[in-house]
C-alpha cells in the first residue's frame, strides 16, 4: 500500500488525509484494493458509529479511491474489494437518524454504490454487484433505495439477465415504495 495511505489509514490521521489528493492517480492505483480492505476493517470497528475522526478519514479516503478508480478506469481490478466494503455496510444500521441525516455506513454505501453502478455497462462488475445491490432495497433507507432503483434500471437496459434471479425482490421493493 502507498505509504501515505498506510499513514492515513493506519494512524487514522485526518490531518494528512487531504494530502492523498496531491498524489497522481497512477501512483496510488496499485494500492486501492488494500486501502479498501483497511477501510472495511476501520468501518467495522465497534466505535466507528461514534468516532467522527475515523468517519472523516474513511470518507476522504473513499472519495480519493473512487476518483482514482474512475480516472484510471480500473473498476474491474478493484471491483471485488469495492463490493466487499459495500456488502459490509449491510451489517450495520442504514436507516437515517433524522431528516436527511444518513448513518456513517449509509454514507459509505452511497459513495460505493455510485462508483460501482456507474459501470452498469461492464458485465463482470455487475455480476459481482447486483446480488449485493438488491439487498439494499429493503434496508429502510429510502434515498439509497431510490438511487439503487435508478442504477438497477440502467443495468437492466444493458444486461437484463443479471437481474433475472432478483426480479421478485426488485418487484417487492417497488410495491413497498
Amino acid at each position: 500500500m502507498h505509504q501515505l495511505f498506510r499513514l492515513v489509514l493506519g494512524q487514522k490521521d485526518l490531518s494528512r488525509a487531504g494530502d492523498l489528493f496531491s498524489l497522481d492517480d497512477s501512483e496510488i492505483e496499485d494500492s486501492l484494493t488494500e486501502a479498501l480492505e483497511q477501510i472495511k476493517i476501520i468501518s467495522s470497528s465497534s466505535d466507528y458509529q461514534t468516532n467522527n475522526n475515523d468517519q472523516a478519514v474513511v470518507e476522504i479516503c473513499i472519495t480519493r479511491i473512487t476518483a482514482a478508480i474512475r480516472e484510471t478506469e480500473s473498476i474491474e481490478k478493484h471491483a471485488k474489494a469495492l463490493v466487499g466494503l459495500w456488502d459490509s455496510c449491510l451489517e450495520h444500521n442504514l436507516r437515517p437518524f433524522g431528516k436527511d441525516e444518513d448513518t456513517p455506513h449509509a454514507k459509505i454505501a452511497s459513495d460505493i454504490m455510485s462508483c460501482i453502478l456507474q459501470n452498469y455497462n461492464r458485465p463482470p462488475v455487475m455480476a459481482l454487484a447486483i446480488p449485493i445491490a438488491v439487498k439494499f432495497l429493503h434496508r429502510g433507507n429510502k434515498e439509497l433505495c431510490r438511487n439503487m432503483s435508478n442504477y438497477l434500471s440502467l443495468a437492466a437496459i444493458t444486461k437484463a439477465d443479471l437481474l433475472a434471479d432478483h426480479t421478485e425482490v426488485i418487484v417487492k421493493s417497488i410495491l413497498q415504495v
